[in-house]
C-alpha cells in the first residue's frame, strides 16, 4: 500500500468498500471494511488522495483522514454517477468515486469545519421546529373543520380565533385542541431560543455582520450562509456560487441557439430559501426607496413579473455575497 496515490470511498453505515490505485492509474487495494477499523485503515497509507461522496458523515471522515495528512475532496453524488461503468454496487460506486476525485473538472463541496456542522445543525433544528408548528396549526384547524368551525390560514388568526371556539366543539375534542395549542406554545420558546442563539453568532462572527449590510441578509441568512460556505473560496466567482444555490437558469442549448429554463434549484433549498426571501423583503420595500437597486427591481418587475423578479434579486445578492466573502471586502453603498 505504499504506492497508493488515490483512494475512493463509498460511505455507509457499517462497511465501507475502498478502492485504491497508484500513480499510473493500476488498482493495488479493493477491499470493503468495517466502520471501526475505517480510520485505522487510512492511517496506515501514505499521504495522498482521498475522495468521497457528500453525504451523512462525509464531512467527519473527511476532518478525520486530514488529519492524517491526506488530501480530502468531496463530491455531489450526481457527478459521480457518470464515471460508473457497470451496474450499482458499493465496488463500482467506490470505483467511480476514485476516478472522478482525479478529474480536473471536478467540481468539489468544501468540507466543512466543526463549529459550521454546529452552527448549521441548529438551523436545521429550528426550520424542523418551524415546519412542525406549521403542521400543528393545520392539524387545529383541520380539527376544528371537522365541527363546522373554519379558521383562516394565517397563524396569529388560528391562534385568536381557537380559543373562541373551544365552546363550540364537544368536550373532549376541546381537551385536545388545548394539547396541541400548548404544543404550538412550546414550540414557540424553543424556536425563539434558536433565533436569539444565531442572532448572537451573526453580530459576534466577523464575515456573519460584515455581509449583513447588504440589503435582504438578515442575521438568520448571514449565519446560515457562513456556516455554509465560510469564506466561499471554493467558488471561482459570484455567477458559480449563485449556479451552487440553483438561482441559475438551466440550459438546453444546442446547434448556436441558447434556451435557457427555469433556474436549476441546485444546492442547498433551505439556503436558497432564505436568500428569496430576503429578495422579497427588497421587493416589497423597493417603492419606498430611490436607490439603484431599488428602481431596478422595480423595472424588472414591471418586466418580468413578482416570482421571477425576487429570483434574480436572490441571484444578485448571491454574487454580491461571494466578493464580501471570498475576497474580504465590505460593501460599498452609493
Amino acid at each position: 500500500m505504499s504506492n497508493v496515490t488515490t483512494v475512493g470511498i463509498d460511505l455507509a453505515k457499517h462497511v465501507f468498500a475502498v478502492h485504491a490505485v497508484n500513480g499510473t492509474g493500476q488498482v493495488v487495494m479493493r477491499r470493503t471494511v468495517r466502520r471501526e477499523r475505517l480510520v485505522e485503515l487510512m492511517a496506515q497509507l501514505p499521504a495522498c488522495l482521498i475522495g468521497m461522496e457528500a453525504c451523512t458523515g462525509a464531512h467527519e471522515w473527511a476532518r478525520r483522514f486530514a488529519a492524517f495528512g491526506h488530501t480530502v475532496r468531496l463530491m455531489a453524488p450526481k457527478f459521480v454517477a457518470p464515471y460508473r461503468h457497470s451496474g450499482k454496487n458499493d465496488d463500482n460506486d467506490a470505483a467511480a468515486i476514485c476516478e472522478a476525485v482525479g478529474r480536473p473538472s471536478m467540481r468539489f463541496v468544501p468540507v466543512k469545519s466543526l463549529e459550521q456542522q454546529a452552527l448549521l445543525a441548529q438551523h436545521r433544528v429550528r426550520q424542523g421546529f418551524i415546519e412542525e408548528r406549521t403542521a400543528t396549526l393545520n392539524r387545529i384547524r383541520g380539527v376544528l373543520a371537522e365541527f363546522g368551525q373554519v379558521l383562516p390560514q394565517r397563524a396569529c388568526e388560528v391562534r385568536r380565533g381557537l380559543v373562541e371556539r373551544l365552546a363550540k366543539v364537544p368536550g373532549r375534542v376541546a381537551r385536545a385542541l388545548e394539547d396541541l395549542l400548548a404544543h404550538v406554545r412550546v414550540l414557540d420558546e424553543r424556536i425563539g431560543a434558536y433565533d436569539r442563539e444565531l442572532k448572537q453568532h451573526a453580530r459576534a462572527e466577523p464575515n456573519a455582520r460584515r455581509i449583513q449590510a447588504l440589503n435582504g441578509i438578515g442575521p438568520l441568512t448571514a449565519s446560515a450562509v457562513v456556516a455554509s460556505v465560510g469564506r466561499a473560496t471554493e467558488f471561482r466567482n459570484g455567477r458559480q456560487f449563485a449556479a451552487w444555490l440553483g438561482l441559475t437558469p438551466r440550459q438546453h442549448s444546442s446547434g448556436g441557439k441558447t434556451r435557457l429554463g427555469h433556474i436549476t434549484r441546485r444546492g442547498d433549498p433551505y439556503l436558497r430559501t432564505l436568500l428569496i426571501m430576503g429578495a422579497r423583503a427588497v421587493l416589497q420595500s423597493a417603492a419606498r426607496h430611490t436607490d439603484r437597486l431599488s428602481r431596478w427591481a422595480l423595472a424588472l418587475r414591471a418586466r418580468r413579473g413578482y416570482h421571477r423578479t425576487c429570483v434574480a434579486i436572490a441571484a444578485k445578492n448571491a454574487r454580491i455575497l461571494w466578493v464580501l466573502l471570498a475576497r474580504g471586502e465590505t460593501l460599498r453603498t452609493a
